[in-house]
This record gives structure tokens, C-alpha cells and sequence, in this order.
């Protein structure tokens, strides 16, 4: 064993022997202030006192339970034998049950219940919030009801100076020319409303790309719609011109009140399957993805 083990044990024996003395010092201390102990000087000088030498000559006599057992007896015999009975106990009393408005709430009763209270509001409170954010907001005119784009010649017009389409943000569109001498082969395709905005001479195109939802922009270079994220192209009026895309761009029903553009967005219409080229528009320039 190295040395500086035996010291600490050493240490850790004094340490344990130093408590033990104190905690015995201290017992003997309060056991003598509770049992009122003479102190070494006051019991010397008592030793010479006679009184109290008498007293220690002759012990107070010790009484058992026997004896008083015996004494009762005789006591109960002087009086003729009477026992004495013990009253008969009363009846329980009954609780008187307090109501809700006399007992009040208590501390816990109003803890639990406030808790669970702002937990109720805050649940509603986010519930109303997440419905207010998933609901369309028809009122407004967003995405998800019908869109007043603007008038039909302004539109044709900004699309032929600027070379890029009309994009609406609030309805997540973008709208284009139709060209007229395209509407025949167009009938071969398309149908309902999407296919009477091409006859007025527009079509408004979805802009999420349909290969995985991400937002398709414009490329002025191309004069196509390329996809950032996969490479997918559409041509001018959204039919697909390559990449992994499984058919051209969604669109919406597009109609025309009084030159007016109206577009409705609640109902998306699929794209035209791969291979549709109704517009015959090649590649005008460098890609952009």
C-alpha cells in the first residue's frame, strides 16, 4: 500500500472519530440541560449537607400497578360495589356537505382549471389561425375563385412589347397570347373553357411545374418556360417541350366579359399529353436551365 493511501485513511479515521466526538459531547449536553444534571462543584458541596443524607438514607417507597389495582378494589368494595359506568357514546354527527358557492374554489381547483383553459384557447386560437390559412379567401379574390386579370387588349399588349407574360400572383397564373391561326388544331385538344379563352386569344397557364410542384418561370432567351429544379420545358402556351415532366402545364378556364379577363382558379385543369403541339414554337434562343 503506497503512503498516500495510509494517509487518507489516516485522515478519514481522525475525521469519523472527530464527528463521533462531537455528536456524544453534544447528546451528553442537551440530555443534561433536559434532565437538569448538578454540575461537579454544586454535588460537592451537597455531600456535606445532612438533609440530603437523609433523604438518600431512606429511598421513597415504589409503588406497583398491583398496589393500585388492589386499592381500587377496596374502594369500590367501601362503596357497596357500585362499578362506575362509562356514558354511552353519542351518535356520529353528520357532516353537513357544503355547496360549490359555500365551499368556493380552492388554490388547486383554480390552477387545474385555469391551465386547462389557456390550453383550450390556445388550441382554438391556433385551429381558427390554421383554418383562416388553408381557407381560400373568396371575399379577396384569391387563389381558388374567380380573377378579374385585367382587359383582354392591355393584356395582348404587354405580352407583345415585353416578349414574357402577364403573371398574376394572386392567382398563381401566368397568361399568354393564343395565336388565332392555332385555334383548329387547338379544338383537337382542348375543350370546355380552356379552349374559349384560346379562341378570345389567351390562355392562362399554372405555374407549378407537374413533374414535382415547383414553380416554373419564364425564360426570355428561350421564349420557353423552363423548370429550375428537373429541366422540364414548355413551350409558349405550356405544352411540354422536354425534360421528365409527364404532360404540359396545368391551366385554368379562362373566359371574356366586356373585354375583360375573368380567370377561375377553382378548379385546375390537367395539361395536354407529352407530344401536343398546337402553336409549332421552336426554341428562340440559349436555354436558361
Amino acid at each position: 500500500m503506497s503512503t498516500s493511501s495510509v494517509v487518507l485513511i489516516a485522515v478519514a479515521v481522525v475525521l469519523v472519530l472527530g464527528l463521533l466526538f462531537i455528536a456524544t459531547t453534544a447528546a451528553r449536553r442537551d440530555r443534561a440541560a433536559a434532565e437538569g444534571a448538578l454540575s461537579r462543584e454544586t454535588r460537592r458541596r451537597d455531600r456535606g449537607n445532612p438533609l440530603l443524607d437523609e433523604a438518600e438514607a431512606e429511598p421513597a417507597q415504589v409503588v406497583t400497578g398491583r398496589q393500585v389495582e388492589r386499592a381500587a378494589v377496596l374502594a369500590r368494595q367501601e362503596q357497596g360495589g357500585a362499578l362506575v359506568t362509562a356514558p354511552a357514546p353519542a351518535p356520529p354527527a353528520v357532516p353537513a356537505y357544503l355547496d360549490e358557492e359555500t365551499l368556493a374554489v380552492t388554490r388547486r381547483q383554480f390552477l387545474n382549471r385555469g391551465i386547462v383553459t389557456l390550453m383550450s384557447v390556445s388550441l382554438a386560437s391556433f385551429g381558427a389561425a390554421m383554418l383562416g390559412f388553408v381557407w381560400p379567401s373568396l371575399a379577396a379574390g384569391g387563389f381558388g375563385s374567380k380573377i378579374k386579370a385585367g382587359k383582354l387588349d392591355d393584356i395582348l399588349s404587354q405580352t407583345s412589347t415585353k416578349r414574357e407574360p402577364v403573371y398574376v400572383p394572386e392567382g398563381r397564373f401566368y397568361l399568354q397570347p393564343y395565336p388565332k391561326d392555332a385555334v383548329a388544331k387547338a379544338s383537337k385538344v382542348y375543350s370546355g373553357a380552356v379552349l374559349a379563352g384560346m379562341e378570345s386569344g389567351v390562355v392562362a397557364l399554372y405555374q407549378k411545374c407537374v413533374h414535382l410542384g415547383c414553380r416554373v418561370p419564364w425564360c426570355t432567351a428561350s421564349q420557353w418556360f423552363e423548370c429550375p429544379c428537373h429541366g422540364s420545358k414548355y413551350n409558349r402556351v405550356g405544352e411540354k417541350k422536354g425534360g421528365p415532366a409527364p404532360r404540359g402545364l396545368d391551366r385554368f378556364a379562362v373566359s371574356v366579359d366586356g373585354g375583360q379577363v375573368v380567370v377561375d382558379t377553382k378548379q385546375v385543369v390537367l395539361g395536354p399529353p407529352i407530344g401536343t403541339d398546337t402553336t409549332g414554337q421552336g426554341l428562340e434562343g440559349p436555354h436558361c436551365a
